[in-house]
């Protein structure tokens, strides 16, 4: 089998791993996928600013200081920086790193490059016709980011969707697979039993629906964990603060590493979205554990969780709520299995190297 030479760039804006209480799926998902190619024998450099670190991966830094850490870089502080140039300077940050990376793949050091900020990539793959891209789609496709893709695009430039109902919102793209987000099954504990408890993990913002999971917890009696970094505001303030007492808990944000015992016990893991969530890494995350997912019919929910064999697709709070009276009715062992069949790291990587492998011939 060929060995691959790759480079990929998530943001020059912070580190990789992130600054603490920073959660980034995008990068999460770029180190398992250069990590799983390293260990397989491929050449993977990790395009990040300095204190950067990726087990296994060679880090090219280019001695670039991060923008977002230890209190900001000096040039977003300097004089004439308004929010106008601001975010000229967040875009500058990743075209930098950009830059290099196509301007080296461009003298043949790469074979491909594998990028997630797209929108920072489009005018540089378009202006490298022989430089083979692909992007890695985070984000909903959106109508304005659809036009704007099909805008930039040229045949070199390939998306990987990392649900089938992403595409949904732009399905002419030039797509060469979808992948799913894949999770290290080996590391959350399974559990045959569960406590007392609901679980919801997200940010607390209306799109993931924590004032529904709490519409939830109130109609079915339930006790509910609510997991998430804090905010402020009506939306929370109307919504869940008025709400939250013994039996309905905000326990804040938890680090990823010690959410394993919160899916572990959990009796369902609600997910009342109210967007086209691409994917969504809780429910892979929570089925690992062993946990039933309860989770609205928006998105990637239907690819991610089997209704009636690893949980409940609903469409409402009332048929939420009647769910839950039913999670006795899934084998939790059934939920492990679906992701170490389905949406393990391993499989992932399987998806992204026969990916690059068909396009670099």
């Amino acid at each position: 089998m060929k060995k691959l030479r790759i480079a990929t760039m998530v943001t020059g804006h912070f580190t990789t791993p992130p600054p603490e209480g920073i959660v980034y799926a995008p990068m999460d998902i770029a180190v398992e996928v250069s990590q799983g190619l390293a260990s397989r024998g491929h050449s993977v450099d990790f395009y990040a600013p300095e204190g950067s670190k990726v087990e296994g991966v060679r880090v090219v830094t280019e001695e670039l200081s991060p923008l977002k850490q230890n209190g900001g870089h000096l040039v977003l502080s300097g004089p004439n920086v308004g929010n106008a140039e601001v975010n000229k300077i967040f875009n500058l940050w990743d075209q930098y790193l950009l830059g290099l990376m196509f301007a080296r793949a461009a003298k043949g050091e790469y074979d491909a490059l594998h990028i997630h900020p797209v929108d920072r990539a489009l005018p540089f793959a378009l202006s490298h016709p022989s430089v083979p891209v692909v992007y890695t789609l985070h984000d909903p496709l959106y109508p304005w980011r659809a036009n704007v893709f099909g805008m930039f695009q040229s045949p070199n430039q390939h998306y990987v969707s990392i649900s089938n109902s992403q595409r949904k919102g732009a399905p002419d793209l030039n797509y060469i697979a979808t992948v799913y987000n894949g999770v290290r099954v080996e590391e959350f504990p399974f559990s045959e039993k569960a406590d007392d408890y609901l679980l919801f993990v997200g940010r607390l913002q209306p799109e993931k629906g924590v004032a529904e999971a709490v519409e939830v917890a109130r109609a079915s009696g339930e006790k509910l964990l609510i997991v998430g970094p804090p905010v402020t505001g009506e939306y929370w303030d109307k919504r869940i603060a008025p709400y939250l007492n013994e039996r309905i808990r905000y326990v804040g944000h938890v680090p990823r590493e010690k959410l394993f015992p919160y899916y572990q016990k959990a009796k369902a893991v609600l997910v009342p979205i109210l967007w086209e969530e691409p994917f969504g890494l809780v429910m892979t995350e929570a089925m690992a554990c062993g946990t039933p997912v309860i989770a609205f019919r928006r998105g990637s929910v239907p690819e991610v969780v089997a209704d009636g064999e690893t949980g409940f697709i609903v469409d409402d709070v009332p048929q939420m709520a009647a769910a839950v009276a039913r999670v006795g009715e899934i084998d939790r062992a059934a939920c492990r299995r679906r992701v170490e069949e389905r949406f393990s790291t391993v499989k992932m990587v399987d998806g992204y190297e026969k990916t690059f492998l068909r396009l670099v011939k």
